[in-house]
């Protein structure tokens, strides 16, 4: 039987953006802060997961023996370490998220069966590499609060109440939103990213967290006049914001996820063109927002 075991390990290092063919002011205006002299730190969590057979010692991989691996090819030499002088990989290619967990994918495939490796740069930044070629996936965390009540507009209070419990209360209830953001794209071979990540967060501050922040969902967003604001319709209507403006910074929209509570979320995937409703909405906050 074929089975997936992922081991956990971390390293503190610091980086700095910077390309020496840029002016100093060129790369304050590409990198911001983070070409600051002499750089910057993080505590890296790394997850490295692994796939193969259960073995008749019911295991995948002696997991010993891949913390030993982790410890040589990787921790020892990252740990405390200023990355853009520490691999050779790094002096042609930034060590962004993206970049680190593509190189520490190539260090480790000649003595692992790997099937992805996950970076978190803090817990709202991370990323997701495969092994496809300099393919990978970002994911940017955040949230927002709003309230909502289930009911749909064609149903009586009673029906309503009968399909969605208590949620179907008149005055509505409220959340504390968490989103993760997951775009695909290609490293850049130079600044190692796959979008610009202050880009990144602005069309996701200005499409979703602005306009939907401390609102009572279905009277402030006119979407959800008609559609119930459940967690799953939330998601798909953010996925559809969130599209077009992404790809126009030259990435992918991935993947959406919503979580609702502790007990509740929701994933959703781009598989479709932006809806109608969706699009006309965007380009009525794209007209607010100039």
């Amino acid at each position: 039987m074929e089975c997936i075991v992922t081991r956990r390990a971390q390293f503190s290092a610091s980086h700095r953006y910077w390309l020496p063919e840029l002016s100093e002011i060129d790369n304050t205006e590409k990198f911001g802060l983070c070409s600051r002299f002499p750089g910057h730190g993080h505590n890296y969590v790394l997850f490295v997961s692994l796939i193969g057979e259960v073995d008749k010692y019911g295991m995948v991989q002696n997991l010993s023996e891949v913390k030993k691996v982790l410890q040589q090819e990787v921790t020892s030499q990252l740990d405390y370490a200023y990355l853009n002088d520490t691999w050779s990989e790094f002096q042609q290619t930034l060590p962004t998220t993206e970049n680190i967990a593509r190189v520490i994918w190539a260090r480790l495939a000649p003595h692992l069966p790997l099937v992805n490796i996950q970076l978190f740069e803090h817990p709202e930044l991370w990323t997701d590499y495969q092994g496809n070629s300099m393919e990978a996936h970002l994911t940017v965390s955040t949230h927002f609060s709003a309230a909502h009540r289930l009911a749909h507009p064609h149903l009586s209070y009673e029906d309503n109440c009968e399909m969605y419990g208590k949620c179907a209360r008149p005055n509505g209830h409220g959340h504390n939103y968490h989103l993760e953001v997951t775009v695909k794209g290609e490293i850049d071979p130079r600044t190692g990213m796959i979008v610009d990540l202050g880009a990144l967060q602005k069309v996701i501050d200005n499409y979703v967290v602005e306009p939907f922040d401390h609102t009572f969902l279905n009277k402030d967003i006119p979407y959800f006049a008609e559609i119930v604001p459940t967690a799953e319709n939330i998601a798909i209507y953010i996925r559809d914001l969130l599209q077009l403006p992404i790809q126009e910074l030259g990435a992918n929209l991935h993947k959406v996820k919503l979580i609702e509570s502790p007990n509740n979320s929701c994933e959703v995937y781009c598989t479709q063109a932006p809806s109608s409703a969706a699009t006309a909405q965007m380009n009525e906050q794209i007209l607010v927002s100039v």
